[in-house]
């Protein structure tokens, strides 16, 4: 199954995992929707961008994905704009850390409505489109902390395994259908957002670039290597190929043998 000229949704997808991925599906021949909470003028040359170097259509939404409504709207615009709605990967995220006695209650609604949430209202929008194009991919960014758990990220862990849970049920819901549902568990990635933070850390623990990666950055990550958003694409891209119609319902860990532990 080719997914030329598949129309593919991927929230939270101006930086880091989620370009990664509208990049590596557009190098694939599918027209992409790429979106976020802002509007600005880059944002949309993003879209422009992947347009003329993969000969793709794409285009930029706007959509507050703490808010069911725009969720819900994201897909109803991309069907408007494409024609169809066929790969939907949900990956809009945030985190915040502190222990749960400390935890701001503002902080737990917006990480459970953004992270999780989300990916309920946008789903339910899209299997309806899913079914009357007669197949689907649903693909769910979750995390390491899907399948695991670390202390001070309460609110981010519940969510990562909802929507591990939210896959299967899903995945159920459609097995006699040809639309299947899988979520991704990245442990650590490259991203522009962890980047920044290597320069802080490494005046923090007086450690140079290299040791601070290992030894700090990726402790838990048994490769000391970070994932890439490449290989996050690469996998969503698997994910949509002939060879996984009989994959559904179940997590791929990208995370250099984190939950192997």
């Amino acid at each position: 199954m080719s997914i030329t000229g598949k129309c593919a949704i991927i929230t939270g997808s101006n930086s880091g995992i989620g370009l990664g991925v509208a990049e590596e599906l557009a190098k694939l021949g599918a027209n992409v929707v790429l979106n976020s909470f802002s509007d600005r003028p880059e944002d949309h040359a993003l879209a422009e961008k992947i347009a003329n170097e993969h000969k793709v259509r794409a285009v930029y939404v706007k959509a507050d994905m703490s808010k069911g409504d725009e969720c819900r709207e994201l897909i109803s615009k991309a069907n408007d704009a494409m024609g169809s709605v066929d790969i939907l990967v949900n990956n809009a995220g945030i985190q915040h850390v502190a222990p749960i006695d400390e935890f701001p209650a503002e902080k737990w609604d917006q990480i459970i409505a953004i992270n999780l949430s989300s990916a309920f209202h946008t789903t339910a929008a899209a299997l309806p489109l899913m079914r009357k194009q007669g197949w689907g991919r649903v693909v769910n960014i979750a995390s390491a902390h899907g399948l695991t758990a670390s202390p001070y990220k309460s609110a981010y862990v519940s969510a990562k395994h909802g929507i591990v849970g939210m896959t299967k049920t899903v995945a159920l819901e459609t097995a006699e259908e040809p639309i299947t549902a899988n979520a991704i568990c990245p442990g650590y990635v490259l991203t522009p957002l962890v980047e920044a933070q290597i320069p802080d850390t490494m005046k923090q623990y007086n450690m140079d670039r290299d040791t601070v990666i290992r030894e700090v950055l990726l402790e838990r990550q048994p490769s000391k290597k970070f994932a890439t958003v490449e290989q996050l694409g690469g996998t969503v891209a698997f994910l949509c190929s002939s060879a996984a119609e009989q994959i559904t319902g179940t997590t791929i860990s990208v995370d250099g043998g984190w939950t192997a532990l």
